[in-house]
């Protein structure tokens, strides 16, 4: 219980990517903790995957952090506007990672609404309740995260993993004590990686 030690992350990327759902994400900001359940995560495998940054050991200077110990964060920039985050896994010098895909909304949740739409929770439309984090750049906006978190360590106390809610002094959520089914799937927005494409390596919570 408590949070993820780099143990978690020194193992086979698709057990990792997998073992993740369901697992609280916290972000430790100054107004307080933005928290969120992970819903759906997708494998990275840099010495065979070719929808990989690090694809055959390509070492560059943004996945130099994927060559590293495991346990840190790689977050990256893309289409120009959206942040997305990974956790490095495999022992060091395999560059391999799980992007965070997806999550469900825990705790305050005005922090991250003020974070994603500029307003409270209580002032969202149907709509933005249920797109909140619904995609890995989402996520990042929700959650404040861009390219100055680039690096940092997980096992931290500023971004980091735990098991439960009460592993930050936050109460139980109802919805996380219904039974949960991991489904399994092709990856998202890969349509250049030959192959790879079919890789059954998205992991989400089936609803």
């Amino acid at each position: 219980m408590g949070k993820l030690e780099r143990e978690f992350y020194n193992r086979d990327t698709l057990l990792v990517a997998r073992e993740l759902i369901g697992k609280y994400l916290v972000r430790r900001a100054e107004e307080g903790l933005l928290v969120c359940r992970i819903t759906e995560t997708e494998a990275y495998i840099g010495r065979m995957d070719k929808a990989s940054h690090a694809y055959q050991y390509r070492r560059t200077g943004r996945t130099e952090i994927m060559f590293g110990p495991p346990g840190h964060a790689y977050i990256y920039f893309v289409h120009g506007m959206y942040h997305c985050l990974n956790f490095v896994t495999e022992p060091e010098g395999e560059p391999s990672a799980v992007l965070i895909r997806g999550g469900a909304p825990r705790g305050d949740e005005d922090l991250l609404s003020l974070r994603r739409y500029g307003i409270p929770a209580g002032r969202q439309t149907k709509r933005q309740r249920e797109h909140l984090m619904d995609g890995p750049g989402k996520l990042c906006l929700a959650l404040g995260l861009s390219r100055a978190e680039n690096g940092l360590d997980l096992t931290g106390d500023t971004l980091f993993v735990c098991e439960s809610l009460s592993d930050v002094g936050l109460p139980p959520c109802r919805e996380d004590e219904k039974t949960m089914r991991v489904g399994t799937g092709k990856r998202i927005g890969i349509d250049y990686a030959e192959e790879a494409i079919e890789f059954p390596w998205r992991f989400f919570v089936v609803k």
